[in-house]
């Protein structure tokens, strides 16, 4: 924990005379669990290094992109190579094709693709592309869900915005609220209910296919394909926000462990190895209505940047079956070191897990929708995060956000891990 003399402090002092809040991101504030917030001076493999010599396992992983592990010498090495050669273009470049590539053969349900800088401007897009194509104006999107900070998202959305009870924000024009409208995951007939109220009204539905920015919640059996069948018999677009998924779950992202076929995709952190990139794509037909072969317009200097592409290249190409073996295993041994804990000391929280993805719910109801997510102690998950900071285990300073498990964790690590939650778990009761 920090003290009032701390670095940390030092830091924060400084920063928010000249940055909102001190921070570039609304949950780095720790605003949701109190306290100082942690800076960051380094990372490597499972670990990072604050400005005053701690030393943390992360279980955060840059909100998921990390799935190699901090730094990776091989992502390191395509990035200072990629550097050498220039850091920003503007110009198309050979790299960006093979990217492209790679995504398309590991996804072969996204037939198109564009790069773009950010999950958020990949949402955005993908929004503009499906009303256009469509013809229609409203949006379909499920409570809880978050798709970026774009004005179309910014109603009852997850991550940040839950994090500080801001599901609404100020600044986003009531005329563009009117055409989004929120439906609840898990629910297949809240869906239907608003498509019998705007039968020809409704462009696309939306979905985290598991939600990752209410903590972890997983979609019941079948309902993400009866939610496709849902809309393609009403004639919506299935827009599947993978920028937290894609390529996390599975190879083929949450759309191949599920077994659907979304009409678009939206797609963000591990394709740039770290380094800020996002992207969106889908069906042929529809993609081919973007500009310079269509007519809707999006555009971005930055989109495609060297260092990035270069980063998720060599990222991609290190993912195989084993290591989401790897990847399984450790987070099976952190599943079931974390519920033998629980056991132990008679606690009913709810741990809930999809691949290398997991959280740890304060609330002992099983959360399958964003109202159960909300039942949580928040009081308590700040008291575990600062006992889990103490002990050394990094963990994301918000009740509503996942873990993440990369292939540079140990078994040692994860037994660690396991460890300081039952200390931290232990001092709640």
């Amino acid at each position: 924990m920090s003290n009032p003399q701390s670095r940390h402090t030092q830091l924060i002092n400084e920063a928010r005379r000249v940055i909102p809040g001190g921070v570039n991101s609304p949950v780095r504030a720790f605003g949701a669990v109190g306290g100082t917030p942690i800076f960051m001076e380094r990372a490597k493999g499972a670990y990072l290094w604050d400005v005053e010599g701690g030393k943390y396992i992360d279980f955060v992983g840059s909100w998921g992109p990390c799935i190699l592990g901090h730094a990776h010498e091989k992502v390191i090495a395509a990035v200072k190579q990629a550097a050498e050669n220039g850091t920003s273009f503007g110009t198309a470049t050979e790299a960006e094709v093979r990217l492209a590539q790679q995504v398309v053969k590991l996804m072969p349900h996204i037939e198109m693709l564009r790069l773009v800088n950010s999950g958020t401007e990949a949402t955005m897009s993908a929004l503009r592309l499906a009303r256009a194509y469509t013809k229609r104006n409203k949006l379909i999107k499920f409570a809880g869900c978050y798709h970026g900070h774009s004005d179309s998202f910014l109603i009852k959305a997850g991550s940040g915005a839950t994090t500080l009870g801001v599901p609404t924000s100020p600044g986003v024009p009531a005329a563009v609220t009117a055409d989004t409208l929120i439906a609840e995951f898990n629910d297949l007939d809240s869906v239907q209910r608003l498509i019998d109220a705007y039968p020809s009204e409704i462009a696309a539905v939306i979905v985290e296919p598991v939600m990752g920015n209410a903590g972890v919640i997983p979609p019941d059996d079948g309902f993400l394909n009866n939610l496709q069948k849902l809309a393609r018999q009403n004639g919506l677009l299935l827009i599947l926000d993978e920028v937290m998924t894609g390529f996390r779950v599975a190879p083929g992202g949450a759309a191949e462990l599920y077994g659907i076929k979304p009409d678009l995709v939206t797609l963000g952190k591990i394709i740039g190895g770290g380094l800020p990139i996002g992207a969106f794509g889908g069906r042929s037909d529809i993609m081919k209505m973007l500009a310079p072969v269509g007519p809707v317009y999006q555009a971005g200097t930055l989109s495609g940047n060297p260092l990035a592409v270069a980063a998720g290249i060599t990222t991609l190409s290190n993912l195989n079956k084993g290591t989401y073996d790897y990847l399984e295993d450790r987070a099976a041994q952190f599943e079931k070191g974390v519920r033998g804990n629980l056991v132990k000391l008679g606690l009913n929280y709810q741990y809930q897990r999809v691949g290398s993805m997991s959280c740890l719910f304060f609330t002992d109801k099983t959360v399958t929708t964003y109202a159960d997510a909300m039942t949580c102690d928040t009081k308590a998950y700040a008291r575990y995060f600062h006992s889990m900071l103490k002990e050394g285990v990094y963990l994301p300073p918000s009740q509503f956000e996942a873990f993440f498990i990369s292939t540079a964790h140990t078994e040692d690590d994860i037994g660690q891990a396991i460890n300081a939650n039952y200390i931290a778990l232990q001092q709640l009761t």
